[in-house]
């Protein structure tokens, strides 16, 4: 998985942080935010607001990264932001001339996505909305819409990038290797317009955005139904 963290004054990219590894981010996220307002001379105190990726994504990841924001942003009294992980991974891609297709590995043979259309001015508006598919799935509706190039981004495209060209061909174009990541700068950019439109989110109530159930809840009924005492039926 990856994470990243990213400091931004008026519109300007004061510093960014990013690391894709196997270990769970709650072992370096707070030292991350120490050692990046270290290095730029910033005191936590002088953050005017926060903002976080709210999913889909990795649920260990999206309940360390949120309860971390959200209690810096409750604690200190500054506004917050939770923003959609897939519209931050389509940001860099919002001055392309074809669609854009945000795509993250799901695992269990799924993958979260979103399709925009780039408006040439820096926006991006939903052509299909946030949803949790097959690639089967996926590639079906891509398919029954008109022919356009489209482009994806996101760490789906490594797994199912091929089925993806096999079922879509020359339309499914890939961008270089830097575009498949999320980047915390893009989380604080959508977070700044939201702001700058009197928008924010309540620290206390904000929730993640799994699009899907956890394997706990998941796995819960059946689990409730063992404990209750209550003969089980194979």
């Amino acid at each position: 998985m990856s994470g990243g963290i990213a400091l931004l004054e008026n519109g300007n990219l004061c510093a960014e942080w990013t690391l894709r590894s196997a270990r769970t981010h709650n072992r370096r996220l707070l030292k991350s935010i120490d050692r990046l307002l270290e290095e730029t001379g910033w005191a936590l105190a002088s953050i005017d607001a926060f903002a976080v990726a709210a999913g889909p994504g990795s649920f260990t990841g999206l309940r360390i990264g949120m309860t971390t924001l959200k209690v810096l942003a409750w604690t200190m009294g500054k506004p917050y932001a939770a923003v959609s992980t897939l519209d931050a991974l389509a940001l860099p891609l919002c001055f392309s001339a074809g669609l854009v297709c945000a795509l993250l590995d799901a695992r269990k043979d799924e993958v979260y996505c979103a399709l925009y259309r780039p408006d040439a001015k820096g926006g991006l508006s939903l052509e299909l909305p946030y949803s949790a598919l097959s690639p089967s799935q996926l590639a079906a509706m891509l398919a029954a819409r008109p022919a356009e190039p489209i482009i994806f981004c996101g760490d789906g495209w490594a797994p199912y990038g091929d089925f993806l060209k096999e079922k879509l061909g020359k339309l499914a174009i890939a961008p270089p290797s830097c575009f498949h990541i999320v980047r915390a700068a893009c989380v604080g950019e959508l977070a700044a317009r939201r702001f700058l439109r009197g928008e924010s989110d309540d620290p206390v109530s904000s929730a993640p955005f799994y699009l899907r159930q956890s394997e706990a809840e998941i796995n819960y009924p059946h689990f409730a139904e063992r404990s209750s005492g209550k003969p089980e039926i194979i």
